[in-house]
Formats: C-alpha cells, structure tokens, sequence
C-alpha cells in the first residue's frame, strides 16, 4: 500500500512538472498590439502615449468594426451598469443614424454600493447622465489612460453633490471611478479619442444602477433612490425606444430629455 501512494505521488508530481513545463514554453497568446516599445521617456509623455495606444489597436478595432458595418471614427455613446459591473459601448451607424452595441466590457474595479454619489470622499460611484469633451480626456494618467466623467453635472451640483476626478480608466483599482484594465482600457479609449479626433464634440456617458426594466425597478420600490432612479428610467428608455441617446437638461432639479 505505502510503494503504492509512493508510485501514485511521482507519476502526479511528473505529471504536474510536465504540465507547468508546457505553460512555460507555451503560455498564453496574448494578441500583438497588448506590447508597447515605448521607453519609460516615452511613456511619460501623455500625448506620445495616447498615439501609440491608438496606432497598436487601431487595426484590429477597425476589422471587428468592418465585420458589423461600422467605421473607426464614428461617434460613441457609453452605458455603465453598476450592479451588473458591465461597460458597453454603442456607435453610430451611417445608414440610419442609430446607434449600435459594439461591445461590453466587464468592470474590473467599483467601489461603493448601489445609489448617487453624494459627496467628495465617499468611495460613491456616480449615477446619472454625463458627457466628455476633448479636453476631458486624460492619456498621461497614472492609471495608464482615462477619460473624466465629468462629475458633478449640473443635477448634481443642483442637490448640492460634491466630488471630482470620476474617471474610466485602466488598473484594477477604484476608489469611486471604474477601472477597466490597463489592456481594456486601451480599446475602449482608442474607439472614444478617435472619434473625437474625428469630429464627435463630445460623447455621452449614461450610468445607472441596474439595467433599468420595469421589474427590476420594481424590487426598488422602498429605496430612499426610488424617485431618482424612475426619473434615469426615462432617460434609460428614451435610448431603448430610439436606439439614439438623448438631449440632457435640468429643469427643476430633474434630468429633462429631448431630441
């Protein structure tokens, strides 16, 4: 019995040393445009950055949109799910002006739990409508790229919400912003800074808690958010129903949507 567990255990341990042996000299393939030959220099240099993140994924990016009739360059919309801890990203089609979902990434890292953010320093992320400008786009970020959400809007400002430098950006850690990956948060900003380099003033963010159905919202009936959450419902359903994000205004202290 004892020669036997001996055998047993050397034919395992052979076993996993092949195995291991094996995952050295053939370790996951990780697609090409993951590597950067920039030098630390380089790196540090946000604008030298930004390009070669853009040169390294623009090609494969451009053959994925090819195979479902869109175009690099074309406007972007972004949906955040909280709860779900999902990122997609829509863009707009030439041939009726909708939008169409290209992709959704998994959140790597979220803090706080369901509900608005209300002050600086609450580990809160945001829910709400926002947008970013070129100006908000950040390539020299000490979490490898970024975009500010632009927090607070004016709703938020409106209930007196305090905060600032909500971001999407690249690492795995988060303490109010979404962090993406450093390797996800190259695709995702190549696609949002190419279509502002071509033309796209601005691009929206909409963030909720939970994908926003009658049903779901409906097990929210007794939240202190209850009311806030039907109003980012209307929003919500407004691109569901059209497929193109709406106009945002405040009137009253409420999200307002039109054309």
């Amino acid at each position: 019995m004892r020669f036997a567990l001996i055998i047993a255990f050397c034919t395992a341990s052979v076993l996993g040393g092949v195995f291991w042996y094996n995952l050295y000299l053939h370790p996951p393939k990780m697609p090409i445009d993951h590597i950067s030959k920039l030098s630390k220099e380089e790196y540090l240099q946000g604008k030298i950055r930004e390009e070669d993140t853009i040169t390294r994924r623009s090609p494969r990016l451009s053959n994925t949109l090819d195979t479902m009739g869109l175009n690099m360059g074309a406007p972007v919309f972004i949906r955040i799910f909280k709860e779900s801890r999902e990122l997609e990203i829509w863009m707009k089609r030439d041939s009726d002006n909708q939008f169409q979902h290209v992709r959704t990434w998994e959140i790597a890292a979220m803090s706080g739990a369901l509900g608005p953010k209300l002050a600086e320093g609450d580990r809160q992320a945001p829910e709400g409508f926002y947008y970013v400008s070129p100006s908000q786009m950040k390539p020299d970020s000490a979490f490898h790229l970024a975009f500010n959400i632009g927090y607070p809007n004016a709703y938020d400002r409106a209930h007196g919400r305090t905060g600032s430098f909500i971001m999407v950006h690249g690492n795995r850690v988060s303490t109010g912003c979404f962090a993406m990956t450093d390797y996800w948060i190259e695709e995702i900003y190549t696609l949002c800074a190419t279509a502002l380099k071509n033309g796209q003033p601005f691009f929206r963010v909409h963030i909720f808690p939970f994908r926003m159905t009658e049903e779901r919202l409906a097990q929210e009936n007794n939240s202190p958010w209850y009311g806030f959450w039907k109003n980012l419902k209307e929003g919500y359903d407004w691109f569901e129903q059209r497929k193109t994000p709406p106009n945002v205004t405040v009137q009253e202290k409420k999200y307002s949507f039109s054309e």
